[in-house]
């Protein structure tokens, strides 16, 4: 997709523009286009998002909630994508969505606006690492390891067993962060090949191994409500709850917009890094998602096994297929934590850069390397935080606590997406776009973008998703109660409190570094005829 309208433009360096917002060029600048658009395509990873989730389509609508429900709910998500990448051409900078809500709205609309970003970020790593344990763990049990001692096959411990998976997925992730941003951009490229490789030879798998394949009626027609809500809810309940299947696999393309500082011509490159990870994903992701469903010809032995692609692949064609398919879903995931990692440490970087995180001269740091080390480390240890409720499980071994934690991740992030879309619609024909712009039609693809987040997102992803999570009603039981709005309310509670109490006396907004090295130089003495001018760092 080509600019929508593209005023002309004077040709400045990444350095002149990044400069003009106000920062000296301090992250190395070594990723190309493409790399831009392979760290939120992999961030997306329909081998992470489309065969974790796949059980909330199933029990919530059925193969109509993937096969209709997919692309319904990827045109509103690639029209989000559009809103932003106008945003991060006319302000590439590390900080991306907080820094445009700031510059846009004021350093209240920032703050929020990065603090839910930033743990959206740190929540998605989490969960992406934590399933990624969760499907090693299943894969050594299919292949009857015994590691150690351990007998991945017998089922005892299974939550300690993933937790260990999970810490030591997490530790990799900080080995390959911490090694330079050219080693994370060239798994980023490797990524996307085992991503369209990947996808291609498990649709070739689902089409020619099964003995047995749903027919097209079952997959474009049938409706499946294993919500234990009434059918009268199905069309305005029970439904859209599925569509969170595809809400969860499509987010965190945001990751373009926080490495522009690194990506070269980032005010071309990162807005279409934005919107064609979520197109490419989009048409991707729904050929596996078509194929995974063609194969769930068993609906009882899919429905018995929760609704997950274990069920749809074991009852298919057997443990050996379903251990090869798995594996390269894995490594798909191992993929998508790394670049979780990486975007999640570079908003932290900016976030601190401009002092918003307590201990932020500590975390604004950059190595030799001119990697944020500090900022990885950080980020790595709030998702290990996060994920100690994955520890305790209820009666069925289910992690409850940490699946309500994980959903703040989904809930943070498009709602820092939806707060500087808004701001930009409001300030009108005002904002000065950059040579990627939607022209006039953001008066309206605003408007649906913000209009999704809100009811797709803050509505339904905070309501039951069981009739018997539903409180104070016969049946109920906490195992099954939806404690995002617990979460999502106390993280906005304790933010806003921090807000109003202290961070708005103190938090201004972003904090323009080549202004402040300018008011140094000034206090110095200096010849006669002025302070040398404020350059960027040698190498940058």
């Amino acid at each position: 997709m080509a600019n929508l309208e593209t005023p002309p433009v004077t040709r400045k360096t990444d350095e002149e523009r990044l400069a003009e917002l106000g920062y000296s060029q301090e992250l190395s600048r070594s990723w190309s286009g493409f790399q831009n658009f392979a760290i939120s395509f992999t961030i997306i990873s329909i081998l992470a998002g489309c065969f974790t989730t796949y059980y909330q389509g199933w029990n919530n609508g059925g193969p109509i909630a993937i096969s209709i429900g997919w692309p319904l709910i990827s045109v509103f998500i690639l029209i989000i994508a559009f809103c932003m990448a106008e945003l991060v051409s006319a302000y590439p900078t590390a900080g991306g969505i907080y820094w445009w809500a700031s510059k846009l709205g004021g350093p209240a609309w920032g703050w929020f606006t990065g603090w839910f970003n930033l743990l959206g970020l740190i929540a998605i790593l989490a969960s992406v690492d934590y399933f990624a344990g969760q499907f090693l763990y299943t894969i050594l049990g299919l292949y009857k390891a015994n590691i150690l001692g351990i007998d991945f096959a017998s089922g005892n411990h299974h939550l300690g067993y993933t937790f260990a998976l999970f810490f030591l997925i997490l530790l990799i992730h900080i080995a390959i962060n911490i090694r330079g941003s050219h080693l994370v951009a060239m798994f980023n490229g490797i990524s996307v090949w085992w991503h369209l490789l990947g996808v291609a030879i498990i649709v070739g798998v689902l089409i020619i191994v099964p003995d047995h394949h749903a027919s097209a009626s079952f997959v474009f027609g049938h409706q499946i409500n294993n919500s234990g809500f009434s059918h009268n809810m199905f069309w305005w309940y029970v439904l859209p709850l599925g569509f969170l299947l595809t809400q969860y696999t499509i987010t965190g393309f945001d990751a373009s917009a926080h490495i522009s500082e690194e990506t070269h011509g980032a005010a071309e490159s990162a807005p279409k890094g934005v919107w064609r990870s979520v197109a490419i994903s989009a048409v991707v992701g729904y050929i596996v998602l078509l194929a995974i469903t063609f194969a769930a010809s068993d609906e009882k032995a899919v429905t018995d096994g929760g609704g997950s692609v274990f069920a749809v692949f074991t009852s298919a064609m057997g443990t050996g297929w379903a251990e090869f398919v798995l594996l390269i879903s894995f490594f798909g995931q191992m993929f998508c934590g790394m670049s979780c990692m990486t975007s999640a440490s570079r908003m932290m970087y900016a976030f601190s850069r401009d002092g918003a995180v307590p201990g932020s001269r500590v975390w604004s740091r950059v190595n030799s390397n001119k990697i944020p080390f500090n900022a990885v480390m950080a980020v790595a240890a709030l998702a290990l935080i996060l994920t100690l409720p994955a520890l305790k499980g209820n009666k069925d071994g289910v992690t409850v606590a940490f699946t309500a934690v994980v959903s703040i991740g989904v809930i943070g992030l498009y709602i820092a997406y939806a707060i500087p879309i808004f701001l930009r619609w409001r300030m009108g024909d005002a904002f000065e776009a950059g040579p990627w712009n939607l022209g006039k039609k953001y008066k309206w693809l605003n408007l649906i973008a913000v209009g999704e987040v809100i009811i797709v997102v803050v509505v339904y992803f905070n309501l039951p998703f069981s009739s018997s999570g539903v409180p104070f009603k016969d049946g109920f039981q906490w195992s099954l109660f939806n404690y995002t709005p617990v979460v999502t309310g106390g993280v906005f509670i304790i933010v806003g409190l921090w807000w109003l109490l202290s961070a708005r006396h103190t938090f201004t907004g972003p904090r323009l570094t080549v202004a402040q090295l300018d008011a140094e130089l000034g206090e110095r003495d200096f010849p006669a005829d002025g302070p040398p001018p404020a350059t960027a760092p040698a190498g940058a």
